[in-house]
């Protein structure tokens, strides 16, 4: 009478085990999928803060760390994370190191950080004591007509420009191009730089790399603070695939034990960080 609860348990265990086997970092690997020209947050050069984040948790498991390459663009999950190498059964990648909470084509990690959309504009034409949004709108008419603003399609702030008839001044952007050549910074680090645009709105950890790091004109980043109907806050995560639950748990872990190192790796490169949420 006990046999078959027996055999049930050991068909359990063996259908785990070998799932297990099969898994994420089994060969002693860490396979990150990053974006090869997306500064500051990845590059084929390991020079963005993903990269070394990736790096860091590679140490902490004591594994090899690989890449997969790829532009963070459409099909970016489909290429990456849920590919698999010609003529095997192994995924091209087990970690994507930069998705929004809440992510619905994978399953994420907790939060590891919290950052603002940014506006940015060159020091000494005229917006140095501009602060936030409320400082555009302070301006005098005649200035804030002059203005020539630089977004991304899409972008939180394009309510904000509507709300405020401001949409007749706007250079609009895409954040996915079919050319892989170009980068969300380059907003910032040319056109904003060379007096194209006044203001650029991005993503602040982009706004506050190119910021500080722009070798043509000095450039100040101010972080946007959230209003009720406006929402420039988000929360990054990291993902893996659906089912690589024991993975994606082990990836928690890593992220909640080095906190204080990844936060420093963001100042780093002028992210700027807002308190998670509870």
């Amino acid at each position: 009478m006990k046999l078959r609860p027996l055999l049930v348990g050991a068909v359990c265990l063996l259908a785990s085990g070998a799932a297990a086997a099969d898994g994420p970092g089994q060969d002693g690997v860490l396979r990150v999928c990053q974006d090869p020209n997306n500064l500051p947050l990845s590059s084929h050069a390991l020079a963005g803060f993903e990269n070394r984040i990736a790096a860091l948790l590679a140490d902490e498991l004591h594994w090899k760390l690989e890449h997969t390459w790829y532009p963070q663009r459409m099909g970016f999950i489909r290429n990456t994370l849920r590919a698999k190498v010609e003529h095997t059964e192994r995924y091209k990648c087990d970690l994507v190191t930069g998705v929004p909470k809440g992510f619905d084509m994978a399953a994420t990690t907790r939060p590891y950080y919290r950052s603002t959309y940014a506006m940015a504009y060159v020091k000494g034409k005229g917006l140095d004591g501009v602060q936030g949004l409320d400082g555009l709108l302070a301006l005098d008419a005649g200035s804030r007509r002059k203005l020539r603003f630089g977004a991304f399609a899409g972008s939180p702030v394009t309510d904000w420009l509507l709300r405020h008839g401001l949409m007749e001044q706007v250079e609009w952007y895409r954040s996915q191009t079919g050319d892989a050549e170009q980068y969300p910074g380059e907003m910032i680090e040319k056109d904003l730089a060379s007096g194209k645009i006044d203001v650029a709105f991005a993503w602040g950890p982009i706004a506050g790399y190119f910021a500080r790091n722009a070798q043509g004109a000095p450039i100040v980043a101010v972080p946007l603070a959230s209003t009720p109907g406006l929402k420039f806050d988000f929360e990054i995560a990291m993902a893996v695939r659906h089912g690589d639950e024991a993975f994606r748990r082990r990836i928690d872990a890593l992220l909640e034990a080095n906190g204080a190192k990844i936060d420093a790796i963001l100042r780093r490169y002028g992210v700027p960080l807002l308190p998670l949420q509870p």
